[in-house]
């Protein structure tokens, strides 16, 4: 074998047949662990690591044999492992090894994956064939030279290396069909040349599941819903609808909700309900999460809507999302909706819940409203802010309904709701607005007896207007403009 060679770690393996293998995500040489930064490393690994990195190249061999130790096969594997940033050494270790006894399939593998990751072509070429006379040779093998060549964009020695397959012994299947679309496909924005494989192996080697799953979710990573619709018209054809296959269904329903195309989400949607085949919990909760960004309600609720009706049950931080959602497009009407069904399906309204329906009640001038939830917030001890009281203050008093302003401010002094500075200095302004300087007065020597702050600029709006009011207004303002300064 050439004297320049390296490889990465050992590839993944899944364990259903049809799907793909894959070699471990490859990394620029400065990125490899060394025994240097490896967590673990075992003490032969370690010293035969040290000798590698101290000792010249010519004399590599005759240290390690100076050492004694025999290299068995898992301490092998485990200092090839450590090797990837060094190719010549991994060579000449794996060669001295290899005179002690047989490396393993394993080694064997390492040093093809290592080879590739660094681009050394000709010599992982030189070890596959000693691996083909040896009959070492497995899927894994090729796996690991599709990832090899796809990392680099040399996607044309990926197709040579699967054509190649069958002269090595090792007859393609689906399972590397998929293999080598997934390599592809982790590359950036290659799901193209993706499709461009699977357009020309399809019909020597028929699709599977997998096969449009791997072309779906590069659809997604790409934002292409045009292709996904089409990728996924041609899987439903040749695979047709099946539970087991929701991980292809989650990417095409999810570019299509990313891609501003949520009517066609839904209609999809609605024809897998039809066909059993709705998705998990995990891809409504990444949709809504979408549509949230995107201030999407005209979507969002049926959405919901099918996801709750098809039975998956929401969670608290999803349902404030949407009832956020909804208060933010002034839809009243869902956010008591969904506040009134979450508890039945276990997740209870929290300060965060009340206060978002608070806010859009205000927003809206809904006074009889405000005045109701607001009794029913402080039942379920879940007070307004102090910002949402403040604004509820302002609008009530707007709106001619000053009593239940002041039961607000009420609620929230007496029962040491903190901080109130903006609920009192709300209160103290609107009062002053209807000119009522005896209350403000009561009022304002209540706040600063409890010490909270009343604002500059509230000050200054009764200085006005005791300018205005005559003298006993100016009383009003000299006697609570000591106590202020005081304060």
């Amino acid at each position: 074998m050439a004297e320049n060679a390296i490889f990465n770690h050992r590839p993944r393996f899944t364990t259903s047949s049809s799907k793909p293998q894959h070699s471990q995500n490859s990394k620029q040489a400065k990125d490899f662990t060394s025994y240097l930064d490896a967590p673990e490393v075992s003490p032969k690994a370690r010293l035969f690591c040290e000798i590698i990195a101290r000792a010249s190249p010519s004399d590599v061999e005759s240290a390690l044999s100076a050492t004694g130790i025999r290299p068995y096969p898992e301490v092998v594997e485990e200092v090839l492992k450590l090797l990837y940033g060094t190719p010549q050494a991994a060579v000449k270790f794996f060669r001295w090894a290899g005179l002690a006894q047989k490396p393993s399939v394993y080694a064997w593998n390492l040093m093809v994956d290592l080879l590739g990751k660094n681009r050394m072509f000709e010599p992982m070429w030189d070890a596959i064939r000693s691996m083909k006379q040896e009959g070492l040779l497995s899927l894994a093998t090729f796996v690991s030279v599709f990832g090899s060549y796809c990392v680099v964009g040399r996607f044309d020695e990926a197709f040579m290396t699967f054509d190649v397959m069958a002269k090595y012994g090792i007859e393609p299947d689906v399972v590397a069909v998929n293999s080598l679309l997934s390599a592809i496909c982790q590359e950036e924005n290659r799901t193209e040349k993706a499709l461009e494989f699977y357009d020309r192996i399809k019909t020597k080697i028929p699709p599977d599941a997998d096969t449009f799953a791997i072309l779906l979710e590069g659809w997604e990573k790409e934002g292409n819903a045009a292709k996904a619709k089409t990728t996924f018209g041609e899987m439903i054809i040749r695979v047709g609808w099946n539970p087991q296959n929701m991980s292809a269904y989650d990417a095409f329903l999810t570019t299509l909700v990313r891609g501003s195309q949520a009517d066609d989400a839904i209609k999809f949607l609605q024809v897998m309900k039809g066909n059993n085949c709705l998705p998990g919990l995990k891809f409504f909760s990444n949709a809504l999460d979408v549509l949230v960004k995107q201030n999407d309600s005209a979507h969002a609720v049926p959405l919901w809507d099918i996801m709750v009706g098809s039975g998956l049950m929401p969670n608290l931080i999803m349902y404030n999302a949407m009832i956020g959602l909804v208060c933010s497009n002034n839809d009243i009407e869902n956010a008591f909706r969904f506040l009134d069904e979450m508890v039945f399906h276990g997740a209870f309204p929290n300060s965060l819940t009340y206060n978002m329906i608070l806010q859009c009640l205000v927003k809206n001038k809904k006074v009889r409203e405000v005045g109701r939830f607001f009794i029913e917030m402080t039942k379920n001890e879940c007070p307004p802010v102090d910002s949402n009281s403040a604004a509820a203050i302002k609008m009530l008093f707007d709106r001619d309904d000053p009593e239940t302003a002041v039961d607000i401010w009420s609620y929230m002094r007496e029962n040491g709701v903190w901080p109130i500075d903006a609920s009192a200095n709300a209160l103290l302004t609107e009062l002053l607005n209807i000119s009522r300087l005896l209350e403000f007065k009561r009022f304002a020597n209540d706040i600063l007896d409890r010490r909270i702050k009343i604002y500059d600029s509230t000050m200054e709006k009764l200085k006005n207007a005791s300018h205005k009011e005559g003298r006993s207004a100016r009383d009003i303002y000299d006697s609570l403009e000591r106590r202020w300064c005081a304060s």
